[in-house]
């Protein structure tokens, strides 16, 4: 008789506003069709986010993982970890606040998310994958840069999931995209209705990544898991256990 498959351990980078807490609470549906697979570990950024800045400002990561198809975003979620909020880096430096597209030549706080998921890696490791969301996943893809330059001895992930990915607008981290395009294998997720990370935002990140796999959804800003992307999902893994 066969062993039981080890489920994969995959470690998760929330978004922009959020915290691993309230990351883990929106992204129930994708535990759930694939708890046979993997088991997934969530961490928080360092940076909070001022709460003074005004809510509307940047919607950006406030989303829910939505489980069956739908043509609507959601704009507000349970209050799971809103007062708790952090950011992986600052586009603008003097108010502490980021916005994707917005164009810098410097950013506040992205070395010390490195060394944030560093000690992760070190202190609940060791992971097969990792997995981001929104800022999360552009953040993802520069860790998998440095992974693939070797100039992170500490990161030796398998695979990546980047859940709407895309490039960062600031000139400080264009090295990011400029080196040797990445072979580790990824799966790139968006949506053709996000409004926050548009689909073409997404897109622009694909030539970043080596033989980058696809999965995209008529919804917007949210991680995808309804039953018809659950074979999308497993055929990706299945080849890492």
């Amino acid at each position: 008789m066969s062993k039981p498959a080890v489920p994969l351990r995959i470690l998760c980078i929330h978004g922009y506003r959020q915290n691993g807490s309230s990351f883990r609470e929106k992204t129930g549906a994708l535990r759930k069709i694939l708890k046979k697979q993997v088991e997934l570990v969530y961490i928080s950024a360092s940076h909070q986010v001022p709460a003074t800045q005004n809510q509307s400002e940047f919607k950006t990561d406030h989303i829910c993982c939505i489980s069956e198809p739908t043509n609507q975003e959601p704009e507000k979620t349970a209050s799971g970890g809103d007062e708790d909020q952090r950011g992986w880096w600052f586009s603008d430096i003097q108010a502490r606040s980021f916005n994707a597209q917005q164009e810098c030549e410097s950013s506040l706080g992205l070395e010390e998310s490195v060394e944030t998921v560093k000690t992760a890696v070190k202190d609940l490791g060791p992971f097969d994958g990792i997995l981001g969301f929104s800022q999360g996943a552009a953040l993802v893809a520069m860790l998998c840069a440095l992974q693939e330059q070797k100039l992170e001895a500490a990161f030796n992930f398998r695979f990546s999931i980047l859940v709407a990915g895309f490039r960062s607008a600031c000139s400080q981290h264009r090295r990011f995209y400029e080196g040797p395009a990445i072979t580790i294998p990824s799966l790139h997720v968006f949506g053709q209705d996000d409004r926050v990370i548009p689909e073409e935002m997404s897109r622009d990140l694909l030539p970043v990544f080596d033989g980058a796999q696809i999965l995209i959804h008529p919804g917007g800003h949210f991680v995808p898991a309804a039953s018809l992307h659950r074979q999308t999902y497993q055929d990706f893994l299945k080849k890492f256990q």
